[in-house]
């Protein structure tokens, strides 16, 4: 099922800001709001905890919190504790963080995709309420049980960019989450390389793509993702500017590519309410942008 997000991005708006905006965002009609846990800032399962608190129907992705920062049982209690409390509200996910943080703070993993490929199985094991023991390079755990896993296990998101990265993710995690920036054609090229790790592990099923994609609403919206894209001369492909109609268009071409879930993220000059506003009436206009199937 299609659904649409957006982002409440913790660079320019502190952590005191969260709770309102979340309720801006369920009153605005936006169905997903999802949050970044980017060292040093706010920290992704408190800030998860806070909107689902503050909101009624509001679903919470963490997009993502790093790998290396959290022994993975400790990773699973938060998860399973805010699943109980907010039951199919979190979209919990991981990755390996940005490096230069991971080395400051004395966490860096020599192989990032070991530590992900480790991380990830158990993970899922204990918040599907099995006894899990590994004896990996980074995941050692001995007959380890969750005492309350969730009543049904959430999907587990891993945040993906290169290929190697792309197919592990498929093969070991429920979704995946792309970065923005990316054109739609990059963004289908991922879509097979996660796709082709799912299957070539065996699962069925198929795994949930999420994608964030830099959007402006309104006059000089152009301009705004520009500015933001400098760098890039086909700036115009890799964002979505213009009206309510306008960004929706864009999202459809992205669900062609075969994105599930389009995460609408705001330029840091803009106003919340207004985005989101315009970020509700997008969810309106796009077909079926419900819940997580």
């Amino acid at each position: 099922m299609s659904r649409i997000g957006t982002i409440f991005s913790p660079y320019p708006h502190p952590p005191e800001e969260l709770r309102e905006a979340a309720r801006v965002a369920e009153g605005e009609g936006v169905p997903e709001l999802w949050l970044w846990e980017d060292c040093f800032r706010s920290s992704a399962w408190a800030a998860a905890t806070a909107a689902l608190a503050a909101t009624d129907h509001l679903r919470v992705g963490v997009g993502i919190a790093p790998f290396p920062l959290r022994n993975v049982a400790a990773s699973a209690m938060e998860v399973a504790t805010i699943e109980r409390m907010f039951p199919g509200r979190l979209l919990p996910g991981f990755g390996h963080g940005v490096q230069d943080w991971m080395r400051q703070v004395g966490a860096k993993a020599a192989s990032p995709l070991t530590l992900m490929q480790e991380q990830l199985p158990a993970l899922r094991g204990l918040l599907a309420g099995d006894t899990v023991s590994a004896e990996g390079r980074y995941v050692r755990l001995r007959d380890v049980a969750l005492d309350w896993p969730p009543v049904v296990a959430p999907r587990v998101y891993a945040a993906a960019e290169g290929p190697k990265t792309l197919h592990l993710a498929g093969a070991v995690a429920d979704g995946v989450i792309l970065d923005s920036r990316h054109t739609v054609d990059e963004i289908a090229e991922a879509v097979r390389t996660v796709r082709a790790g799912w299957a070539e592990a065996g699962r069925d099923g198929s795994p949930d793509i999420v994608a964030y994609v830099l959007t402006a609403f309104g006059p000089g919206a152009a301009e705004r993702v520009g500015a933001v894209l400098k760098d890039r001369p086909d700036a115009a492909d890799r964002a979505l500017a213009g009206s309510v109609g306008d960004v929706a268009e864009g999202v459809a071409r992205f669900q062609a590519a075969g994105v599930d879930d389009v995460v609408l993220l705001p330029t840091d000059d803009v106003d919340l309410h207004v985005f989101f506003s315009a970020v509700g009436q997008v969810a309106v206009e796009v077909p079926a942008a419900g819940g997580v199937s």
